[in-house]
């Protein structure tokens, strides 16, 4: 199984954090491919900027596509999501809502530990997307100002992991998310300090995705996820317009198969 797993922020050391977590993560059949935003923000925080990069990871969607089994949205808050799930026929999986999936079968609530203050509006309105508002305990977060975004974990690690304890103790919650790419591989670090179970957004993204591509579902043709319906349009990259076609292709060809 080959997967596309994708950075929708432009800093290439978070990549490597993401890339070195997901490589630990991995079945040993499953090739990666991991690529950063070709534009946007050094780290996403808000709706405004998680808008920008939905647009720079479709691109790279775009690019790879008939190419992958599966694809990995690595920032937390899913930038595009759940609309990339209409760009192509592959599972395509964000690691907010693989993380919640994951807190939510280990435990009644759960907990997000942020890396900063202004991002909680945001994962709180994702939380809610996804039904699971009435199961999450607490959203604490660092409300310091970062020195820079690729050393969150080493600047921040015993504030990490007492608002983690926090969560626990004063909030009760069940499970902790450890929230965002650039706390990727902290779980592992932290193995044992925190008193429940530690989720880490990028690992259960990868095992997610493989999981459901090896479920062999099927995909969408009908209903909320289906491409978008054809329709004339300007000023796309080569790339999204041929993907774009592509996806409402499948549909006509199936469309007209099921006629017959």
């Amino acid at each position: 199984m080959k997967l596309l797993v994708i950075n929708p922020n432009i800093s290439n050391d978070v990549t490597a954090l993401i890339e070195a977590e997901a490589l630990r993560s991995a079945g040993p059949d499953t090739e990666l491919v991991v690529r950063t935003a070709g534009h946007g923000v050094e780290y996403i925080e808000t709706r405004f900027e998680s808008l920008i990069a939905a647009g720079a990871v479709a691109e790279i969607i775009a690019e790879y596509h008939g190419q992958v089994d599966g694809i990995v949205v690595a920032a937390f808050g899913d930038p595009g999501m759940p609309a990339l799930k209409e760009l192509v026929d592959v599972p395509v999986i964000g690691i907010t809502e693989a993380a919640l999936c994951a807190a939510a079968l280990q435990g009644q609530r759960f907990s997000i530990i942020a890396i900063s203050d202004r991002i909680t509006a945001w994962y709180r309105d994702c939380v809610e997307h996804f039904g699971l508002g009435g199961r999450l305990a607490s959203i604490r977060s660092i409300n310091q100002s970062l020195n820079s975004i690729g050393s969150v974990q080493a600047d921040f690690k015993d504030t990490l992991l007492a608002l983690s304890r926090q969560a626990v103790e004063e909030d009760g919650a069940d499970v902790v998310i450890l929230a965002g790419a650039p706390l990727a591989g902290l779980a592992r670090d932290l193995e044992g300090q925190i008193p429940v179970p530690v989720v880490d957004g990028i690992s259960a993204g990868i095992r997610m995705t493989e999981a459901v591509v090896a479920l062999q579902s099927g995909f969408h043709r009908q209903g909320a996820f289906a491409p978008p319906p054809v329709k004339r349009r300007s000023g796309l990259s080569q790339n999204l317009d041929a993907a774009l076609a592509a996806a409402q292709a499948n549909v006509t060809a199936t469309a007209t198969a099921t006629q017959k």
